[in-house]
């Protein structure tokens, strides 16, 4: 192995907290670790959020280390009450399912899972069918009440009302560590911030039980610096899927982020030497944009692939390229009631003065002239709602190569 990974991790600012460091940068130095990473099988893709973990996972993999992607299948039907101050809905088994496959096919575009280098993994195989006082009696006696209850993921919930029900997950999330290192030898659990009391269980317990070394550490969660978690827009999620989010929408967040948080993001999400991100962090004013556009670009490529890359970089450069802003652009405000209705695109264009009568419109968009956010679009009866919207919450038709316009909610 070459450079540790513990100092790839920790310089480029992953690192939040650890249970053991000098022992884990070792270990990590010295030896081939298996690890694992959990993710709950809430939504049938995964995040920008997620996202950050997946580059770390990647870092791993890529010195020599073996990941173990663990779907919750069992543990979704829970729902971990860590940063929620209501408890989460309850899934069908089914859903559950479908979203789990979900994920692993699109881990498996970031990790390699053939001949053994990484595992997938899903804790409804041991979690389902366990005997309730066989598990008491094996992993519930290693847990304190008290100690538990001082944990932040639980303090939150404390005053509104904890359910027993969700008061098992630390212990579930714990009983995986120990069932991934007694089938796999895994000894490290990573995962975001939020996560550390889960963790701090898991390597009790196999330490207790199993008389083995086990260790943990977390990552720095992506948020603003309002300390909002990063990935939200005014639609909801930033998601991996691009037929939930577009890779023009996708390419567009990370390009519109706060100039503070450029170099963060850099270090985080791209695979970009730190001399570069240093350089391009430290860009000021005008400059800052092509520091952005750089992030927004190594990021739509890592998870979109570089022609699509290419495509939303060009059309953001079609659109902004002339000095032109996005509050430069005409725009056109519509009633919220009106957007949620759905409006055709010939009333748009017509409203927005793109077409000079409503069949001069319908012969552009027959013409394969028209775009909206980027995508051509050829049915002139095709009704357009709030759902259709980018992450700053517009409508961009463009009409031939130069003819922009905007349609926003009225605030």
């Amino acid at each position: 192995m070459s450079e540790n990974v513990y100092d790839i991790l920790l310089e480029r600012g992953f690192i939040e907290q650890t249970t053991h460091e000098q022992e884990i940068r070792e270990l990590l130095g010295k030896e081939k670790v298996t690890f694992y990473i959990g993710f709950d099988a809430t939504a049938d893709s995964l995040t920008a959020g997620h996202f950050l973990t997946v580059m770390a996972m990647m870092h791993m993999q890529q010195a020599g280390h073996r990941p173990i992607a663990l779907l919750g299948g069992g543990t979704t039907m829970i729902g971990d009450p860590s940063g929620k101050s209501d408890m989460r809905t309850i899934m069908t088994r089914e859903t559950i399912q479908h979203n789990a496959d979900c994920f692993y096919n699109q881990l498996s575009r970031f990790i390699d899972f053939d001949n053994d280098k990484a595992i997938i993994a899903n804790n409804a195989d041991w979690l389902l069918n366990l005997n309730y006082v066989d598990f008491l009696r094996e992993v519930g006696v290693h847990f304190s009440v008290n100690k538990m209850l001082t944990a932040e993921c639980y303090k939150q919930r404390m005053e509104k009302g904890l359910t027993f029900f969700e008061f098992n997950y630390m212990i579930m999330q714990s009983y995986d560590f120990l069932k991934l290192n007694q089938m796999y030898g895994c000894t490290l659990e990573l995962g975001g911030n939020d996560q550390w009391s889960n963790i701090l269980g898991g390597v009790d317990l196999i330490r207790r039980k199993e008389q083995k070394p086990a260790y943990g550490l977390t990552f720095k969660l992506l948020t603003t610096s309002e300390g909002i978690k990063m990935g939200k827009t005014m639609k909801g999620a930033v998601w991996l899927d691009p037929n939930k989010t577009s890779p023009y929408e996708f390419y567009q967040y990370w390009r519109n982020i706060e100039d503070v948080k450029v170099e963060e993001c850099l270090a985080l999400l791209t695979f970009l030497p730190m001399d570069e991100v240093r350089r391009l962090g430290a860009l000021k004013d005008a400059e800052i944009n092509h520091a952005k556009d750089v992030l927004a670009f190594e990021i739509t490529k890592i998870v979109h692939g570089e022609e699509e890359a290419i495509k939303a970089r060009e059309a953001s450069k079609a659109l902004f390229g002339g000095g032109m802003k996005s509050e430069d652009i005409p725009t056109t405000f519509y009633k919220e009631e009106q957007f949620a209705q759905g409006i055709d695109l010939i009333t748009l264009m017509a409203d927005g003065g793109l077409a000079a009568s409503r069949s001069d419109a319908r012969r552009n968009i027959q013409q394969g002239g028209v775009t909206v956010n980027d995508v051509k679009i050829t049915e002139f009866d095709k009704v357009f709602t709030t759902a259709d919207m980018d992450s700053e919450g517009m409508l961009l038709i463009r009409k031939g190569k130069k003819a922009y316009h905007a349609y926003k909610i009225e605030a």
